[in-house]
C-alpha cells in the first residue's frame, strides 16, 4: 500500500485518477472474460452477484463519500453541515434520473419489450451494455473524485480512502462484468463478442474519472457536493436498477445475502485500510 501511496504523491492527479478507474475497468474485463470458460451461469448465482454489487455500491456511497461530506461541512458550515450532502445528493439522484429516461437501455434480466428511455431500434446486445453504463458512470466518478480530493492535501482526505474505495469498486466490477457478458452468450453470442461487449461496460469509469478528479482539483469548494453527488448518483442505480434487476425469480433471498456480503466487504475495506 505504501508503494502504491508513494506512487500517487509522485505523480499528476489526473493520471493518477485515470489509472485508478483504468484499473476498475480491467477488473470488469477480467469478470468478463469468465465467458470463455462458462457457457452458461445459473440465475441464482447471477441475482447473487448483481446483489453483492449493490451492497458494495450501498456502503461505499456512505462510507467512502456521504461520511467525509459531512465531515467536510462540519468545519466550513457548521451551522447547516447537513446542507453540502443533502444538495450534492439530491443532484445526484437527479442527474441519474434524467439518463434513466433519456439513454436507451435493458437491464440484464429483463424481457425484450420492457427497454427503458428513448424508443430506438438499437440491437438488445447494445441496451445490455448501455443498462450496465449508466452503473458505471457514478463510480467513475466517485472514485475521480476521492483521488482529486487526496491530491489537494486536505486534512479529511488521503490517498488510503481513495484506494480503497479503488478496490472496493473494482471488486464489485468483476461479478459486473460477468454478469454482463454472460447473458449475451447465453443468447447466441460469440465468446468474443460476449466478452467485447461485458468489458466494454465499463470502459465509461475512466472517463469519468477524470472528469470527477478535474472537477474538486480546479474547483474546491465543490469537494462536499461532489462526493455527494457520486453518492447520490450510485444509490439511485442500486434502488432503480440493481435490486429490481435480482428480484424477478426464487433467488431473492440470494440477492439479499450477496447484497448483506457486499456491503460487509465494503465496509471493513473502508474501516480497516482506509
Amino acid at each position: 500500500m505504501e508503494t502504491i501511496i508513494e506512487f500517487c504523491k509522485s505523480n499528476d492527479p489526473i493520471l493518477v485518477a485515470f489509472l485508478a478507474t483504468a484499473f476498475t475497468w480491467a477488473l470488469t474485463a477480467l469478470g468478463a472474460s469468465l465467458v470463455f470458460f462458462f457457457k452458461n451461469l445459473n440465475r441464482g448465482v447471477l441475482d447473487g452477484m448483481l446483489g453483492f454489487t449493490g451492497g458494495i455500491m450501498v456502503a461505499a456511497s456512505f462510507w467512502s463519500l456521504l461520511s467525509p461530506a459531512i465531515e467536510m461541512a462540519e468545519k466550513s458550515n457548521p451551522s447547516m453541515p447537513w446542507m453540502p450532502a443533502a444538495v450534492g445528493f439530491l443532484l445526484g439522484a437527479l442527474f441519474l434520473f434524467f439518463l434513466d429516461k433519456k439513454l436507451p437501455h435493458l437491464h440484464i434480466n429483463f424481457a425484450d419489450h420492457e427497454n427503458e428511455g428513448m424508443k430506438t431500434q438499437l440491437h438488445k446486445t447494445v441496451l445490455l451494455v448501455l443498462a450496465i453504463t449508466l452503473h458505471n458512470i457514478p463510480e467513475g466518478l466517485a472514485v475521480g473524485v476521492m483521488f482529486g480530493a487526496a491530491s489537494l492535501g486536505l486534512p479529511d482526505f488521503s490517498y488510503n480512502e481513495a484506494i480503497v474505495l479503488a478496490i472496493g469498486i473494482g471488486i464489485q466490477n468483476f461479478p459486473e462484468g460477468f454478469a454482463v457478458a454472460m447473458p449475451l452468450r447465453r443468447a447466441g453470442a460469440s465468446r468474443l463478442k460476449s466478452f467485447h461487449y461485458g468489458q466494454l461496460s465499463a470502459v465509461v469509469e475512466p472517463i469519468a474519472g477524470v472528469i470527477g478528479a478535474l472537477a474538486v482539483i480546479h474547483v474546491q469548494f465543490i469537494l462536499p457536493y461532489a462526493l455527494a453527488f457520486a453518492a447520490g448518483a450510485m444509490i439511485f442505480v442500486v434502488v432503480e436498477e440493481v435490486i429490481p434487476e435480482t428480484q424477478r425469480d426464487k433467488y431473492t433471498d440470494v440477492a439479499v445475502l450477496g447484497f448483506i456480503g457486499g456491503f460487509l466487504v465494503m465496509m471493513i475495506l473502508d474501516v480497516a485500510l482506509g
